[in-house]
């Protein structure tokens, strides 16, 4: 079991790692590692099942781990507008 939850953790850093920008991975670990085992339990060690998974129970998961997949405003595309 401990291997498990180690290769759960390990994995949900690097998942994180890509979509958080300002936490650290310690930070990422303790937001997300209930929400990756209670519902991507079956996608470890896929890394992108992972991901794929963690976003389609995006609305599930738990403010803190959810926070950890929103970009910071200043990331996000900008809207271009036309001249009138």
């Amino acid at each position: 079991m401990s291997r498990f939850v180690l290769t759960a953790v390990s994995l949900l850093g690097i998942l994180l790692n890509s979509t958080a920008f300002a936490a650290t991975r310690d930070e990422q670990t303790a937001a997300c590692k209930g929400d990756a085992i209670r519902y991507c339990a079956a996608e470890i060690p896929n890394e992108q099942k992972i991901t794929v998974c963690m976003k389609a129970h995006l609305e599930q998961l738990s403010p803190e781990c959810k926070a950890m997949f929103k970009q910071p405003a200043s990331s996000k595309p900008k809207k271009v507008l036309k001249p009138a």
